[in-house]
Order: structure tokens, then sequence, then C-alpha cells
């Protein structure tokens, strides 16, 4: 018999995102083989505490995981090689429990942007998901985009600025952006993701409006041209060997697919596999690869797309590391539609997870 695997699945965060971890990593825990893995669970608070959690996890999305303190510790994640990464802080002592694997789900600041990563490269336990530098490279949607030019991969009319930058010259910024990208602008804070402090700019002064609320959730924005044509997903899971699922298509019930449309509302309308041609779901796997290899990601990631009305272009959006898990979320779904079932897929992360330490 092959021994059952301890995976300690981590979640919460300080990020703007963190109600979302919670409700991923309640899916998460409740679809890992319970007969391949024993799942702990480390929630990190909002105002960054680390407890380790022992109760259930549908209690998790609520917030009702932090009621009962009997099934809390304080704990921390030691990057010592050889304590085996848990420590459990209990009676003025410090208990460590060996890990075989993390399972991060967390979205935004502190969670996917190479700082947990790079915590657990140091402690040497593998964990699920990009490594450092493509955790921190994708988050920043400018350094990716330039990255991704660098490339030729081709994507919506784009430029950033930094909010010292903008505090010393707003207007000629503003002008620039304008004639380069016209109107409408997207807006979006350079470090956050599901749509977190991203707005749509129709005019000028709304233009005003959308950078300072960007600047609320980081230092750097990005402006994009408003580019006619359907939101397109395709997940893409492996290491050196890609897998690129069947891309879905999201129609968004508010004007763009903002947070409160992702995970609110709930009455985005998802198509999968997208309603394109199959010459044309072919390309979107295929740049899908391009971009996840050019980003040098591992593991998992979800890389978005644009597929323009006019002409068909297939414009590169973004890429998320540690995409939502979510039940209605679109990389398990659309995987799912792949012919890999959710717990299936679970399994196959980790495994991946495994098979990059034993290659690093």
């Amino acid at each position: 018999m092959i021994p059952i695997k301890t995976v300690l699945v981590i979640f919460g965060g300080v990020s703007s995102e963190h109600d979302v971890s919670l409700v991923s990593a309640s899916s998460v825990i409740e679809n890992i083989p319970k007969d391949k893995y024993s799942v702990l669970s480390l929630g990190i608070t909002k105002d960054g505490r680390w407890l380790f959690y022992t109760g259930e996890p549908d209690k998790l999305p609520d917030g009702r995981w932090l009621e009962d303190e009997a099934l809390l510790t304080p704990a921390v994640f030691s990057p010592d090689s050889v304590s085996g990464g848990l420590i459990l802080l209990e009676n003025g002592t410090a208990r460590p429990i060996k890990v075989d694997a993390v399972f991060p789900v967390l979205h935004g600041k502190n969670g996917e942007d190479g700082t947990m990563q790079g915590l657990l490269e140091l402690s040497g336990v593998p964990f699920v998901g990009c490594p450092t530098l493509a955790s921190a490279l994708c988050m920043d949607k400018a350094v990716a985009n330039a990255v991704a030019d660098a490339h030729n991969i081709t994507q919506a009319k784009w430029l950033g600025f930094t909010k010292y930058e903008y505090t010393k010259n707003a207007n000629a910024l503003l002008n620039n952006a304008v004639a380069k990208l016209g109107l409408p602008i997207f807006v979006k804070p350079a470090n956050t993701g599901s749509s977190v402090g991203v707005s749509k700019a129709k005019t000028a002064q709304e233009l005003v409006t959308a950078v300072e609320l960007a600047f609320n959730f980081d230092k750097k924005v990005v402006l994009e041209e408003a580019v006619d044509g359907m939101e397109v997903e395709c997940a893409v899971l492996g290491n050196d060997e890609t897998l690129a699922s069947v891309p879905g298509e999201v129609v968004p019930c508010h004007e763009f697919y903002d947070y409160d449309a992702k995970y609110i509302t709930g009455t985005s309308q998802l198509y999968i596999p997208a309603r394109l041609t199959e010459e044309k779901l072919k390309e979107v796997q295929n740049r899908a690869a391009e971009v996840y290899k050019a980003l040098d990601c591992r593991g998992l990631a979800r890389v978005d797309f644009f597929v323009r009305k006019n002409d068909g272009a297939v414009l590169l959006n973004e890429v998320n590391t540690i995409p939502g898990f979510t039940s209605i979320s679109m990389y398990p779904k659309m995987f799912e539609a792949s012919g890999i079932p959710y717990p299936e897929l679970l399994d196959r992360l980790i495994q991946l997870a495994f098979l990059a330490n034993e290659n690093s």
C-alpha cells in the first residue's frame, strides 16, 4: 500500500481577496482525495495571525472557523528545511509537524505574489503552483505585460505608472493615456486579482476617478485599451510538459467581469467550451501554453484572453497563478469539461508539486 501523504492547505491571508480564498480552500479541502492524502489546514487571518485549524472546512466561507478557539492553535511555517515545515506554538512550546506538501490557496498580495512561494522554497517542502519568480512576475501586471511584449505575445495596448509619477505629472500621464489608448480605458491596480479595484473609464473625468481608486490598492497602476471582444479563459497545468484545457467563455452580468460579477451576483454566463470555431479554440490553447512558458509558470495557471470581434485576434489579458477554486470557478470547471474531474485535478497538481521538488 502506498503511504498516505500529508498535505497542508494554507488559506486566508491579509489581501483584499481573503474571503475568496476561504471559499476556494473549503472546496479544495473537501475534494482532495482522502484515500491518498491526509489534509491539514493553516489559516491566516485578515490581521496576519497564523492559526492551525482542526475544524470542518464548511466553516471557512462565512468565517465561522475563527469562532471556536479549541480548534485553533497559533502556528508558523518554518523556513528551516529540517523542521518539516509546520510548527505549532502551544502552551509555551514549539511542536513541529512534518508535512509532505503544501497547497497554498491564497489569492492576491502575500499569497500568490512570490512571498509565500519564497518561504516555501526555503523550507524545501514541495508546494502546488508556480515558483517565486513566476508568481511575482504574473502578479505584477505591468511587469507581466512587459515580458509578454518581449516575447512578441499579442495583447491589448497598455501603459503603466506609479503613484509617485502620478503626483508629479498627473495631467501629462492621463493625456498620454487617452492619446495612446483611446477611450474607454480599463484601469487596474498592478498587483491585485479578482478584479479588485478595477474600473472602466469612459470619460477623462472617470479616468481620474478610476486611477485614484486603483491607487487605493497598489502604488502602481496599469491602463489598458478597451477591447471589443469575447472574454476567453484557458486553464493550464504542468511543469515542463503542459496541458491546456478546453477554453471557456465569460459573459459578464455587469459591463465587465468585476469582483461582484465573479463572486457575489453569480449571474454571469459561462460557456465551456467557448463559442468559437474548433480552429480558434485550438489557437487559444496554443497561445495559453505559449504564455505559460514565457512567464516561467509551473504547476498551474489560468490564462485569460480577449478574442477581438473585428478580426478574431487572440489578445492576452492576464495570467492568474492561483486562480479561484470555488464551486463556480472557471479553472476546475474547464478541466472537468476536458475530462479531468475536480478530485483528480487536485491529485495531479499535488503530484506535479512533488515532481517539481525532485527536479529542483
